[in-house]
């Protein structure tokens, strides 16, 4: 009786609902939760109904009605119940889920948003890397080609990226042509190899739009967590790295410990357009 009277006040678990046979099961517990509590006091209640002359029936009569009519009422229909509420639940919670995952999610490149990698950027704890990733002429590609080229660049670096750096690292979508990575494990050292892979692979794609194939490149722009080091100085380090790789001639990868260098000399770069569409093929 104790441990019937244990499970009783136990709560249900509501998790179970996703598993194979979870909402069967949650609409059993419930059943016979409601066919204890009905025939319990249903039986309770006879001395007084006997009591009271409301009563004519046979005892053994009345407790064989009370037995039946908690199956049928309190088992059998809330159990029904219970059934559809389980469906209901487990919709609403999938429902919730796919709402949070697309409301983390870019909706043109399927990375991961911004508000997802402030969330995880702020929770950094320990040594990882952060790496911010610009398109090198992107705005050239917008002005030349229009936004639907733009918007197909953006979402074949987006399948490098997510190619290169796999579910082991956070990838992200931060706004315009910038994308972040939080690199975690290893050491910085192969952490920064990974990032001048993801470089090399994003200069070795081929992206073609209307016969058009572009060489396009990145700059990235390096920074590390450590214990004890704010957020926003790892921030401003790899910008600050990824604005020394843009003005030392872009398709690089600067790591902080590296800022130290000339300035960059702007004399002898190659024009943009040549970058761009000098290697480009016309295709017909």
């Amino acid at each position: 009786m104790i441990r019937i009277g244990k499970w009783l006040w136990q709560p249900i678990d509501l998790g179970g609902l996703e598993n194979p046979g979870g909402i069967l099961s949650f609409a059993l517990a419930v059943s016979f939760r409601s066919i204890i509590l009905t025939s319990v006091a249903g039986l309770g209640s006879l001395p007084v109904l006997y009591g009271l002359r409301i009563l004519a029936l046979p005892v053994d009569q009345m407790i064989r009605l009370t037995v039946v009519f908690s199956w049928m009422f309190g088992g059998v229909l809330s159990g029904v119940l219970a059934f559809i509420v389980g469906h209901v639940i487990r919709d609403l919670s999938r429902s919730r889920a796919e709402f949070e995952r697309l409301s983390r999610t870019d909706s043109l490149s399927g990375l991961a948003n911004r508000r997802a990698f402030n969330d995880a950027f702020t929770r950094i704890d320990g040594e990882a890397s952060l790496a911010i990733i610009d398109i090198d002429r992107f705005k050239l590609i917008n002005d030349r080609l229009g936004h639907q080229a733009g918007d197909q660049v953006l979402q074949a670096i987006a399948a490098v990226l997510r190619r290169v750096f796999g579910e082991a690292h956070l990838v992200a979508r931060l706004g315009g042509e910038e994308f972040g990575v939080i690199l975690k494990g290893g050491s910085w050292e192969q952490r920064l190899v990974q990032v001048e892979l993801a470089r090399r692979c994003v200069a070795a794609e081929a992206i073609t739009f209307d016969d058009v194939e572009l060489s396009v490149t990145i700059s990235v722009g390096v920074a590390e967590f450590q214990r004890g080091f704010r957020a926003e100085s790892v921030y401003a380090a790899a910008d600050q790295a990824l604005y020394v790789a843009k003005g030392n001639g872009r398709d690089r990868v600067i790591h902080e410990r590296t800022l130290c260098q000339p300035k960059p000399d702007y004399e002898h770069e190659v024009g943009d357009d040549a970058r761009l569409f000098g290697v480009s093929s016309l295709r017909g």
